[in-house]
């Protein structure tokens, strides 16, 4: 199914190319734009595949693989969009050509539709120019989301806890220190009492944590403290590794880096946040996806945990929520999780909705969701990863308000 896809993609983008060298002609009439064209579409190509084929598994992802990754989105995306409806264009004009030979006197010549073409190039411009705002402004468009959620069973002196989720640093992947500093500012300028981080802090190595710890570290801790979790980058998966010692040095490096950040790290274990007279728990998970490192263990995470109590859950990946948490005869009130990014493409229109091809991947992809009296919000990312861009679905940080029914 995935290979038909990809070959279904493949094709789709070549008819684009010969839709675009069509298209150039048509609205020029000069055959030299078209092969300016096509040796600038050579080029683009032949880095690519030169870029990949000297790739440093060892290094991992890295700023440079991710601007390539977002140059060949630029020049995909908008190929698609025009040779899609073009293609089901010439699909209908094909059947319609066999229809006059076969039945009338002479064939008809079906001309393409120009208010197509006044459609499709225009949205084409405007998705190539997303793609450029997104990879020189969009990533660092950093977001405040805030949302009030109500529980019957929260306890009374918890009434409006704000909790502040941050997710996917992936600080590998920074290379704007000035962008960074804003966003840490704009955290700082939140009123919350808990701070959670759900994850993904570097996207495969220790090291690209060195530059960024001092500014993480400014990141003001609230009273009831900071605390992190582990999402599926932070084992060093996605790299070759010369030896499984090696890999291991570099996995608690991480964890030490994400300590001295400002965050107590919880690896399947809990903590009780207390106040006079009550207490909540929160339960950090390490990573568990249905398609991922599975390292998460809620049984041991919510030992010593009593059944009744009001829990906060952390869980990288929102699959875990529906898959074991949701389900549980141990109920989890609030479930915090990130890892899908929005997959960093999509759009929104303000109280009607919001949409990302994530949405085809997790039921859960961004947002607040519930089932019953439980809940999950899934952060869509502080940083970015695999093509140095967003589109449409913003950097986040998300203020949550927690509230007593009444």
């Amino acid at each position: 199914m995935i290979k038909t896809i990809i070959y279904l993609l493949l094709i789709l983008v070549v008819l684009g190319e010969v839709y675009t060298c069509i298209l150039i002609y048509r609205f020029t009439e000069k055959k030299i734009a078209v092969y300016a064209y096509l040796l600038l579409l050579a080029v683009i190509i032949v880095s690519i595949i030169s870029y990949f084929k000297s790739f440093d598994r060892s290094a991992g992802q890295t700023a440079e693989s991710m601007h390539v990754t977002a140059l060949l989105l630029l020049f995909i995306l908008p190929k698609l969009l025009i040779s899609v409806p073009l293609f089901f264009e010439d699909i209908i004009r094909f059947f319609y050509w066999g229809y006059t030979k076969l039945f009338l006197a002479k064939s008809v010549t079906l001309l393409r539709s120009g208010t197509l073409l006044k459609i499709i190039l225009p949205a084409s411009l405007l998705l190539m120019a997303s793609i450029i705002y997104g990879i020189v402004v969009g990533k660092y468009n950093f977001q405040v989301r805030k949302e009030t959620i109500v529980f019957k069973d929260l306890p009374e002196s918890f009434d409006g806890l704000k909790v502040l989720q941050i997710s996917d640093l992936h600080v590998g992947s920074w290379d704007n220190k000035d962008a960074i500093e804003k966003g840490i500012k704009m955290i700082n300028q939140q009123d919350y009492d808990v701070l959670l981080f759900t994850g993904d802090f570097v996207n495969t190595l220790a090291s690209e944590a060195d530059p960024w710890i001092r500014i993480l570290q400014k990141i003001k801790t609230p009273k009831y403290g900071k605390f992190a979790v582990l999402g599926n980058h932070d084992y060093g998966e996605y790299v070759k590794w010369n030896s499984a010692a090696e890999k291991e040095a570099n996995f608690v490096q991480i964890k030490n880096n994400i300590t001295t950040s400002g965050f107590q790290l919880l690896l399947n274990e809990n903590v009780v946040l207390k106040t006079e007279t009550d207490s909540i728990y929160l339960l950090g998970v390490e990573n568990w996806g249905l398609n991922f490192k599975k390292a998460g263990d809620l049984k041991k995470t919510s030992l010593n945990v009593p059944t009744d109590a009001f829990k906060i859950v952390m869980t990288h990946d929102p699959s875990h929520w529906n898959a074991e948490i949701v389900n549980h005869p141990q109920k989890y009130q609030l479930t915090l999780s990130g890892h899908t990014h929005g997959m960093q493409f999509g759009f929104k229109i303000p109280k009607v909705m919001e949409w990302s091809p994530a949405t085809y991947v997790y039921p859960e992809w961004g947002g607040l969701y519930n089932k019953g009296h439980q809940y999950i919000y899934v952060n869509r990312g502080f940083g970015f990863h695999a093509y140095s861009g967003r589109v449409g679905i913003w950097p986040e940080i998300t203020l949550l308000e927690l509230k007593k029914s009444k």
